[in-house]
């Protein structure tokens, strides 16, 4: 029999190469199933951590899978409830499932895929939801908690005592830095929603006739500056916050319905009595389109409909380069009310801290 030298150079070649493949896929497979046990172990831990903090985490028997381009970890019937401390109420939320995954061999990420039907309840309120795709994406640091996340969504359905409200496409981005002093943003939030179509109601049908039912798009852009204080009450922390000079940056609010085109920006603190204050600018295209619908909706009382109507024919201006008057009038928060251009609009209740 010839030696394996004797063998032709293809030969070789071939075997040198199957060996080669056979090595890869072993390796893989290891990485795999490496992976997938760090992932079920991180999920563990993080579990074991909500419960010792007083978090209710519940699930069914976890599923492995995903091979052999990622790792993955599927959570049927998840539940996780908690956070009356910081929460009157605290939040319930319940999914169908819940799927962790990384890819490989890159593992400096973490996708949360949340299918199914879902029941969240926060405070009071409860939200059923669902989506075609809602997905969380977070990055993946050892022995640091994730310093931002973003979510994304497609076709999200909820609803609401007015009925169900869909969204074509909404995306929410989440940045946190622990080491903010005065004047710099710990919490970053930033987001949107696309083709929002809104529920048919008697009660909103004016405003619907007038705006029409879809709402175009909604984007925000929200700061949270100061350093938040760690280790107390929500009340306390709330206090200590304001008094180190913390502030509520919204630095964006833009809204397009119908002929009505929104822009807010407005900067809030707490009051004394822990209450929200501030103040901000309103830019508004389209303020009597807008008027007329919330008159004819009963939002505003016919006298302050009737004053509104003046305050838009002295201060409406066409812009410079040319279309409809617009609006520019500067909005403050006092006393628990909102008042547009010194107009009282309406009257928040008081918000109550929770105690623990």
């Amino acid at each position: 029999m010839p030696s394996f030298g004797r063998r032709p150079l293809g030969f070789r070649v071939l075997l040198v190469a199957a060996l080669l493949v056979a090595a890869l896929a072993a390796g893989h497979a290891l990485l795999w199933r490496w992976m997938s046990s760090q992932l079920q172990d991180g999920f563990t831990a993080w579990a074991e951590t909500r419960r010792a903090q007083g978090w209710r985490v519940d699930h069914a028997a976890p599923l492995r899978g995903g091979w052999p381009l990622s790792a993955t970890l599927t959570l049927p019937q998840f539940h996780l409830a908690g956070g009356e401390a910081t929460l009157p109420g605290g939040m319930d939320w319940q999914a169908e499932a819940l799927l962790l995954r990384v890819s490989l061999p890159w593992v400096d990420h973490l996708v949360v895929d949340m299918p199914g039907r879902h029941r969240l309840r926060l405070g009071e309120a409860t939200i059923p939801f669902a989506a075609d795709r809602l997905v969380a994406e977070l990055p993946i640091e050892r022995h640091v908690p994730p310093r931002g996340a973003l979510l994304e969504g497609e076709r999200l359905r909820f609803g609401s005592p007015a009925g169900g409200v869909e969204a074509r496409r909404v995306r929410l981005e989440v940045q946190t830095r622990t080491t903010a002093i005065e004047g710099e943003p710990a919490v970053t939030l930033r987001g949107g929603a696309e083709g929002i179509l809104l529920p048919e109601s008697p009660l909103q049908a004016p405003m619907l006739a007038a705006l029409g039912r879809t709402l175009q798009a909604a984007e925000f852009d929200l700061a949270l500056n100061g350093p938040v204080p760690p280790g107390r009450g929500p009340g306390e922390r709330a206090e200590a916050w304001r008094d180190g000079g913390g502030t509520l940056a919204l630095r964006a609010l833009d809204l397009r319905w119908g002929p009505v085109t929104a822009a807010i920006a407005a900067t809030l603190t707490l009051d004394e009595a822990l209450q929200p204050m501030g103040a901000g600018t309103l830019k508004l295209a389209g303020a009597a389109q807008a008027l007329e619908a919330a008159a004819a909706a009963g939002l505003l009382t016919p006298r302050a409909a009737g004053t509104a109507r003046t305050v838009l024919r002295l201060l409406s201006r066409p812009p410079a380069d040319g279309g409809p008057p617009e609006l520019n009038v500067p909005l403050t928060l006092d006393d628990r009310t909102l008042t547009l251009a010194r107009i009282p609009l309406v009257r928040l209740g008081a918000w109550e801290w929770p105690t623990r």
